[in-house]
C-alpha cells in the first residue's frame, strides 16, 4: 500500500523538487499540494494524508500555526522543509519527525523515508496488537466463536503513544476521520472513523445513539424523549447528548437485557 503525501510550500520550484526526488519511491504516492497554510489546513481536514512535508514560512499561516489549528494529536507524520535552522528546536517540540533544510538533498530524503516507514510500521503494528491478543486467545481456547472485543485502544500523539481503557470510556465523538474519546476530564484523538470504530467495541456496552456519538451504557443516567425523531441522554458526570429515534430505540434494547 503506498504512503498518502502532501507537500506543502509556497515556493513552486521547492514542491517540483520534492515531487522530483519522491517519484522514485515506490511506496509514495504525492496525493496533494499546497501553496500556503490555509490550504494546507482545509487539505487535512478533507483528506487523509500519511505523511506531510510542511514550509515553515508560508503567506497567511506558516507551518507552526497550521498544527495549532490542526491539533498534533491530529496530524500525519510530519517533515518539516525550511530554508532555515533556527526553528528546529521548536520543530520537535510539536513533535515533527524530522527537519530538512532546502535545498533537499536525496540522500538525506532517502533518510527521512526511511524514518518515516518506520515510524508507519510501529503505528500500524501497535494499532493490531490487541486485536491479535484476541485472535491467539481464540486459537487456543480451540477457536471459540465467542468474539472478543479490545480492552485498550492504543492513541497516538506525535512522539507519545498513550493506552485508554475502553472501560473507562464515557463517551466517543466523531471528529472527521478521528474519533474523540471523552475519559473523565480527558479527551484522546483515535485516528478511526466513528463508523468503523463502533464495530469494534462491544455492542452491549457501547451503543451509537447518534450519527455522530456513542455512549457507555453504564455511564447513562436519564433517556429523554423530546419528539418524534429527537430525544437526549445524560451521563453521570452531567453531560447531555442528543439522540436520534433508531439511538434511543438501541439503547433501550440493551437496556433491557
Amino acid at each position: 500500500m503506498k504512503h498518502r503525501v502532501l507537500l506543502a510550500d509556497d515556493e513552486p520550484l521547492a514542491r517540483e523538487r520534492l515531487r522530483f526526488l519522491l517519484a522514485g519511491q515506490q511506496d509514495v504516492e504525492v496525493a496533494g499540494e499546497c501553496r500556503n497554510g490555509r490550504e494546507v489546513v482545509a487539505a487535512l481536514k478533507e483528506s487523509r494524508f500519511d505523511v506531510l512535508f510542511l514550509d515553515i514560512q508560508m503567506p497567511g499561516i506558516n507551518g507552526f500555526e497550521v498544527i495549532e489549528k490542526i491539533g498534533s494529536a491530529n496530524m500525519p507524520v510530519t517533515v518539516f522543509v525550511t530554508a532555515h535552522n533556527q526553528y528546529a528546536v521548536q520543530a520537535f517540540e510539536v513533535h515533527a519527525l524530522d527537519y530538512l533544510t532546502k535545498p533537499v538533498e536525496a540522500d538525506r530524503l532517502q533518510a527521512t523515508l526511511s524514518r518515516v516507514r518506520e515510524r508507519i510500521a510501529s503505528q500500524a503494528a501497535l494499532v493490531t496488537q490487541e486485536q491479535l491478543k484476541s485472535v491467539l486467545t481464540s486459537l487456543e481456547n480451540g477457536g471459540a466463536a465467542r468474539q472478543e472485543f479490545p480492552r485498550r485502544l492504543l492513541i497516538h500523539n506525535g512522539a507519545k503513544d498513550s493506552f485508554v481503557n475502553v472501560q473507562d470510556i464515557e463517551w466517543i465523538e466523531a471528529a472527521d476521520y478521528y474519533a474523540c474519546l471523552h475519559v473523565g476530564s480527558k479527551s484522546f484523538m483515535l485516528r478511526e472513523p466513528i463508523k468503523q470504530l463502533s464495530k469494534t467495541l462491544d455492542p452491549q456496552q457501547f451503543v451509537r445513539i447518534h450519527r455522530s456519538i456513542i455512549v457507555n451504557v453504564d455511564q447513562v443516567t436519564e433517556i429523554f424523549r423530546e419528539g418524534q425523531s429527537e430525544g437526549s441522554v445524560v451521563l453521570k458526570s452531567g453531560q447531555r447528548l442528543r439522540m436520534s429515534k433508531a439511538g434511543q430505540q438501541g439503547l433501550l434494547s440493551v437496556g433491557r437485557r
